[in-house]
């Protein structure tokens, strides 16, 4: 097989994605403001059309597609993680388990300062999945994943309601959750924020995440991550790059028919958006990802995007680092008890707020890096995953 020519490929292609996954997701929740949805009421006409317009082209770009990126790497680093311990004859996966009991974690501390929860407790629970797959075949992992990605649970009660209209979906009362979330932040007291946050915050989070399908999405992303990784997809030779192409030219093509039918389907009675609305929705958002990481993959392989990109590297060696103590600064700028400037800052303003901290957190990575091998929460959470072994 013919290799083409770069230097460490596929080491910065994976970091060079993860950051561009984190750079989205800091955005994302920018615009949000951290899921603290106060905004300015008196703006002018234009920059409220200005605004609508920032709003949907991030959301198009990055809502649900960062996030999935993220979780394609997790599987994948897991492969890379499990791999190097079986040339030395061990088996990652019990201390697998110990890293997501540590990821748990890390998980509290972001939750702390983001009132939504956090994505990182739904990968610690949902990351059990790789523990008991890790030594099935590559074809029992595709199917796995292929399935978990069909959106079982939204099906199981779509036929369910066909066969009983009484069937409904079960009420988690989440609405409910996030409005006592609302109420907390707005009172501006900064314990109330944090123990709230880390107790029912995390739970409203991963109800959200159950109704919206994310539990299954994530698990067969895990999968596909792992599958990517035995197939050796992100090595660049001829052979792979014809790959990414077809990904790119089949997600591409899948987009809109899987778009348009989401769209239709949200028109209908409540079940329906429920469940097959939430499938169409989940699906559409996969076909999309998979355009973003082909794509990324194969402009990756020009010298040229990978000077332009070439800070994402250093930003994605440090993701957990990153992801977390963007919480923290967007909670000291939007929230009461901090700058509270959420109701002086529109979707423009917000997403100049989220370019300048990621452009900030990426002088701190590259000056950090330059002194140290990892950043400081991924220097623990390796050094604390390898207690009681001599490394």
């Amino acid at each position: 097989m013919k290799q083409l020519p770069n230097t460490n490929p596929r080491i910065e292609v994976i970091d060079a994605l993860r950051g561009f996954a984190v750079m989205a997701i800091i955005l994302v929740h920018n615009l949000e403001h951290f899921i603290f949805p106060v905004y300015p009421t008196d703006s002018p006409e234009w920059l409220n059309i200005l605004d609508q317009g920032v709003f949907n082209g991030i959301f198009s770009l990055f809502a649900g597609k960062a996030y999935a990126i993220f979780a394609l790497l997790f599987g994948f680093t897991f492969y890379i993680q499990t791999q190097n311990q079986k040339r030395q004859g061990k088996d990652f996966g019990y201390r697998f388990l110990w890293r997501l009991i540590l990821l748990a974690g890390f998980a509290t501390l972001n939750a702390a300062f983001f009132p939504a929860g956090d994505v990182l407790l739904l990968f610690t629970i949902v990351g059990l999945v790789l523990f008991f797959t890790r030594n099935w075949s590559n074809k029992a992992i595709i199917i796995t994943a292929v399935i978990f990605l069909l959106q079982p649970v939204e099906w199981y009660h779509y036929i369910a309601n066909l066969m009983n209209p009484a069937h409904q979906l079960p009420d988690l009362k989440v609405g409910e959750m996030y409005a006592e979330v609302a109420e907390y932040t707005k009172a501006g007291n900064f314990w109330d924020f944090i123990s709230g946050n880390i107790t029912l915050g995390q739970k409203a989070s991963l109800l959200w995440a159950i109704n919206a399908g994310r539990f299954f999405q994530t698990a067969g992303l895990f999968l596909l991550g792992v599958y990517i990784g035995r197939r050796q997809f992100f090595i660049p030779s001829e052979k792979n790059l014809h790959f990414w192409v077809r990904i790119l030219i089949i997600s591409a093509v899948a987009f809109a028919p899987l778009y348009t039918l989401k769209e239709l389907i949200m028109q209908n009675d409540t079940i329906i958006r429920q469940t097959v609305g939430t499938i169409f929705d989940m699906w559409q958002k996969l076909a999309f990802t998979l355009v973003l990481t082909a794509s990324f993959t194969l402009l990756y392989q020009s010298k040229r995007f990978r000077n332009a990109t070439n800070n994402l590297r250093f930003y994605g060696r440090m993701s957990l680092t990153n992801y977390i103590t963007q919480s923290i600064i967007g909670a000291a700028i939007y929230f009461p008890f901090g700058l509270s400037l959420a109701p002086y800052c529109g979707y423009t303003v917000s997403l100049l707020i989220g370019f300048f901290t990621f452009l900030v957190q990426v002088r701190l990575c590259k000056w950090w890096l330059s002194r140290h091998k990892q950043g400081p929460l991924e220097y623990i959470w390796h050094k604390w995953t390898w207690l009681g072994t001599k490394r």
